[in-house]
């Protein structure tokens, strides 16, 4: 079935690049392309996609592995199949790679979400499917003061409280000065998941409206089995930290 991308599928592609503005990726080539991460699960083997803007009449959506599922390109007046405008209308915006936000509990972040959607840089690699990262503080284990997503952070209610800023991007807040803000490797080498690691938190970060106080802040699922969180010092000592003032500049 096709159906007219006038009235459907062109004008919800720049809606989401206007509606969902975390979620894009500015391309760092700097060929002026943009794009997100859609997900899915009722359409496609892995349930991800990529919506890129080629230009100002032209987006492309692909499925996540390059070698099978959806690819087509959109345009205006142009029809496209029935699969390509359920993935472009009913599909869930994902934080673009490395977004960083926070949830708010009493004025203070209480968890991170970290997102994780980085592509492959060639076509024959797949890459690791998008995941977001929920990490409270350690310390805080009242499930009160986690999001009710936290063990299903693909969840439309993400956006909902992003709007009504209960979840806020604390990335300006990173930038600030170097020395207060660390991202710790795994303590796990095995692990399997592609982006396993902490953050430490050396000083309260003061916004306007909000503060992140000083912290390790943890994968939820390990601090649901009951461990404590390293001493900062050890964290700080392992190899690979990387000072998150530095990574967002």
């Amino acid at each position: 079935m096709l159906v007219h991308a006038p009235s459907g599928s062109f004008a919800a592609c720049a809606q989401l690049f206007t509606q969902y503005p975390l979620a894009v990726t500015h391309d760092c080539a700097d060929r002026g392309f943009r794009s997100m991460v859609l997900m899915n699960h009722d359409v496609g083997p892995s349930g991800f996609f990529v919506l890129t803007q080629v230009s100002h009449d032209l987006f492309v959506i692909r499925s996540w592995h390059h070698q099978h599922g959806v690819s087509h390109a959109i345009r205006p007046e142009e029809p496209v199949s029935g699969i390509v405008h359920r993935v472009i209308v009913d599909s869930l915006p994902v934080p673009r790679d490395g977004a960083l936000l926070g949830w708010v509990t009493d004025s203070q972040v209480t968890v991170m979400l970290a997102a994780y959607c980085r592509q492959s840089a060639t076509l024959d690699i797949p890459a690791p499917v998008p995941e977001i990262l929920v990490m409270p503080m350690a310390g805080t284990n009242e499930l009160a003061h986690w999001p009710p997503i936290a063990s299903t952070p693909f969840d439309w209610r993400l956006w909902e409280y992003i709007e009504r800023g209960q979840i806020v991007d604390i990335v300006p807040v990173l930038t600030h000065g170097l020395g207060r803000a660390y991202w710790v490797p795994s303590l796990d080498r095995r692990s399997a998941r592609h982006e396993d690691g902490c953050v430490v938190i050396r000083d309260h970060l003061p916004a306007d409206d909000w503060w992140v106080p000083a912290g390790v802040y943890m994968d939820h699922w390990i601090l649901r089995e009951g461990f404590d969180a390293p001493p900062v010092t050890r964290l700080l000592a392992l190899p690979g930290v990387v000072d998150l003032a530095r990574r967002f500049r």
